[in-house]
């Protein structure tokens, strides 16, 4: 067998590239930018664990966007990013108050108590974001020894339910929070949706609004993989290079993920994804809304639709198209949109659920 000629491969696509589905934004591949950023930086030596040039310039690139005193430390996924952020801002002894519908809560397989030794102080909320007066619930017992002492507040932007805080609302979080003398952490695996939906400034929502740290998400938004820990106040987090080597976080060829973060924030690709991704879940949310029986359960602020719709609907449209159940015992099912997801895509689903309700009115 001949070996294969340069630019060539021994692999062969597994898949159909016309496939879509309303799964997840991660099931989306890489945006054709970011695809062409990596190949810029393949080629020659670069320096390892992050003293490299394009993990050198990212800096400068994420303080356009934070603010002068922003620290970046790009990590592999959005799990470890928020272990590695929380574990730098809390003692051993220490909480984190948080939304119970939250990502570090329902879907990181305990790995921030597991792997970050602290605890979750778990609140309800009925659209999954935080109020001074629901922080309030588990901000309490600071000086008891019998109880994990309340050190940091996570909030998530854009929600697990896909709603959003405005940045009003995250400063009075902040203040309430640094009042009780507890730090700020923001999970931002879908921070670019939430500042494409608000038309403002990220640092608007996360450095002026009082977040001490954030865990910068790309993957959602057209990377390969890779996401980021932004320290804001250097005041609220210690050791993070160490935790990120702890953490099995530390990339050797680190300068793969710098880049794609370079290639979303250097110009406007991570907004351009995201208004993108935003306006699909609108048009989606529109149409789905207008078939008779589908119940939209959430405000649609960014680019994920939550729906309760006939449980029997939704097993056989997920033969069609790929999604999940959100809640399968209330029929509660999430579809999300992509920087990839064309009008095409939402119309056929649309179709497609409303021949589904169709059927089963007749039945």
């Amino acid at each position: 067998m001949n070996a294969p000629a340069a630019g060539e491969t021994d692999a062969r696509r597994r898949h159909d590239p016309a496939v879509r589905g309303f799964a997840s934004d991660n099931y989306a591949g890489a945006h054709p930018e970011v695809l062409a950023a990596l190949a810029l930086a393949n080629g020659g030596h670069q320096t390892a664990y992050g003293e490299d040039d394009y993990t050198a310039h990212l800096q400068d690139v994420v303080r356009g966007h934070f603010g002068p005193a922003a620290e970046t430390f790009p990590v592999f996924n959005g799990t470890g990013s928020n272990v590695v952020a929380l574990q730098s801002m809390v003692d051993r002894w220490g909480g984190v108050i948080c939304a119970e519908s939250a990502h570090i809560n329902t879907d990181e397989g305990g790995a921030p108590e597991r792997v970050g030794a602290l605890k979750l102080l778990t609140v309800p909320t009925p659209d999954g974001k935080l109020t001074p007066e629901l922080v309030d619930r588990q901000a309490f017992g600071f000086d008891d020894e019998h109880r994990a002492m309340p050190q940091v507040v996570s909030v998530t932007q854009s929600t697990e339910y896909g709603t959003l805080y405005t940045p009003d609302e995250i400063r009075a979080l902040c203040e309430h929070a640094h009042g009780h003398g507890m730090a700020v952490h923001l999970d931002g695996a879908r921070i670019a949706n939430a500042a494409a939906s608000l038309g403002v400034p990220v640092r608007e929502f996360t450095t002026d609004a009082g977040v001490d740290v954030v865990s910068f998400g790309g993957t959602k938004n057209g990377m390969v993989f890779g996401e980021a820990v932004v320290v804001l106040d250097p005041a609220a987090a210690r050791a993070v290079k160490r935790l990120r080597k702890l953490s099995l976080q530390l990339a050797s060829k680190m300068r793969f993920v710098s880049v794609q973060l370079e290639a979303l924030l250097a110009g406007d690709l991570w907004l351009r994804s995201a208004r993108h991704s935003n306006a699909m879940a609108r048009r989606l949310a529109e149409g789905v809304g207008a078939v008779d029986g589908v119940e939209i359960l959430y405000p649609v602020q960014a680019n994920g639709v939550f729906a309760r719709l006939p449980h029997e609907v939704a097993i056989r449209l997920q033969k069609q198209f790929r999604f999940y159940f959100w809640d399968e015992a209330e029929s509660e099912v999430r579809w999300m949109c992509s920087f990839d997801t064309t009008e095409d895509d939402v119309d056929s689903f649309v179709g497609a659920l409303a021949d589904e309700m169709a059927r089963e009115a007749g039945a």
